[in-house]
């Protein structure tokens, strides 16, 4: 097949040294970049758990709850370019290490929190501490593995994302039962304990994280020359690397449609994630324990849908239909929990929401890689993530505050419905545009 304009053939990774080169690279770096985003998504998102006591302690309304859920996106997106910028500047290894310290520190830190300003502070402050860790991997990925194999390779590392709900969930129960053991609340049992890990791993990514291939001493010459020479074929593909190339894309429009669909997932996604164990409870009357594990099958079955999404996607070697599909999923499932407060259907609805959700990543994000290389992906990355994690404020924000006018949350999840059938009309304009299919030379 010839190649089109605008699109990078697929890598030549059947071939015996490539195989073994991606083998390699997939087992010494997702494992460690996957518990590290594991942790930082379970002490980004843990307020959701905590919220169950935590609230009623201190006197948090919802609309108090919402909007400090929301800003540690707030001050994340502020700081995505600069951060992605300094990543490149400085390497992965150092600063993914001093991004993961400084939020271990501040997570476990909430156990302090007392009014809602001091609630507001610290969620800013915990934004600031992680921006840049998840569009730094995305690019670092970038670095290492061919645009071909990108969608498994992302959902590879961003199952940690599901599978934090089934780490979360499984814990929650017992460390909210801890209430009043050693003179702390459950929910600061739960900040401290899930907040420590990140510390310890920032001093395993110092000592285990290569920069990059040339600093990879587990690889061979030859396959670190196979490596190298395709990532670089990739590069020429884009025109190479200049001065100009951060401007032109800030103007890519691509990178913002891109960042807009995230956006609308995401935020959708969101406002869900931070009410989800609170909208159960109502729902069914079950226990913290209970929820928890309720939420960690959510989880399991999300890590499924995301692989399996991916696997299609490298496959038929398509992205945008990946992710309108699932997007449109995801309106349903709103849909439905909007129309119904039942148990009965809106536990199956959030199952759906949340496993469409899971399913569009691996292609979704895989799309930068079809239009960006070099230095233009570091800041591509950045910026589209910086539009989309505003849908981490937005979300929440509008929940809580739906939450104390309506007194439920069924307008709230009604609502997100309309925000992706939007998000599925994105994509549908992003396909038009192109690029987006995979090609292979020959």
């Amino acid at each position: 097949m010839e190649e089109q304009a605008g699109q990078v053939p697929a890598a030549a990774s059947g071939t015996e040294v490539g195989r073994r080169t991606m083998r390699k690279a997939t087992w010494r770096l997702i494992p460690l970049i996957s518990i590290g985003y594991l942790i930082a998504y379970m002490d980004r998102v843990n307020i959701s758990f905590a919220a169950l006591q935590m609230n009623q302690q201190l006197g948090f309304s919802a609309t108090v709850y919402g909007l400090g859920a929301g800003l540690f996106f707030l001050s994340y997106a502020l700081l995505e370019i600069p951060s992605n910028l300094m990543l490149h500047a400085v390497g992965a290894r150092r600063w993914l290490a001093r991004i993961m310290v400084t939020w271990g520190l501040l997570a476990a830190g909430m156990a302090l929190v007392r009014t809602p300003w001091q609630f507001y502070a610290m969620r800013f402050l915990l934004g600031m501490a992680e921006a840049g860790f998840f569009p730094g991997v995305i690019y670092y990925l970038m670095l290492w593995f061919p645009l071909s194999m990108r969608a498994r390779t992302i959902s590879r590392f961003y199952i940690a994302l599901p599978l934090s709900s089934v780490v979360m969930g499984g814990l929650a129960g017992w460390l909210l039962g801890l209430n009043g053991k050693g003179g702390l609340a459950g929910w600061q049992w739960l900040f401290v304990i899930e907040g420590l890990p990140a510390v310890a791993m920032s001093l395993v990514f110092w000592f285990l994280l290569p920069d990059k291939p040339e600093d990879a001493q587990w690889l061979t010459e030859a396959e670190r020359d196979w490596l190298l020479g395709e990532l670089r074929r990739e590069t020429e593909a884009f025109g190479g690397e200049d001065a100009g190339a951060v401007r032109r894309t800030l103007k890519n429009p691509r990178v913002w449609l891109l960042g807009l669909f995230m956006m609308l997932t995401l935020g959708s996604n969101y406002a869900f994630t931070f009410s989800a164990p609170a909208i159960v409870q109502r729902a069914t009357g079950w226990s913290a324990g209970a929820v928890g594990w309720f939420i960690a099958g959510l989880g399991v079955a999300g890590a499924a849908s995301m692989l399996a999404g991916a696997w299609s996607s490298d496959r038929l070697r398509e992205r945008y239909w990946h992710g309108v599909i699932p997007a449109l999923g995801m309106a349903a499932g709103f849909l439905a929990c909007g129309l119904s407060g039942r148990a009965t259907i809106l536990l199956p609805a959030l199952a759906a929401s949340f496993v469409a959700f899971n399913a569009l990543q691996g292609a979704s994000l895989s799309i930068p890689g079809t239009f960006l290389g070099g230095k233009s992906a570091a800041t591509g990355v950045a910026a589209i993530n910086m539009v989309s994690i505003l849908g981490g404020f937005l979300g929440p924000y509008w929940m809580g505050w739906a939450r104390d006018l309506t007194g439920d949350y069924q307008r709230g999840l009604l609502m997100l419905a309309p925000a992706m059938v939007l998000a599925a009309g994105v994509m549908l304009v992003l396909r038009k545009m192109g690029p987006g299919k995979v090609v292979r030379r020959g």
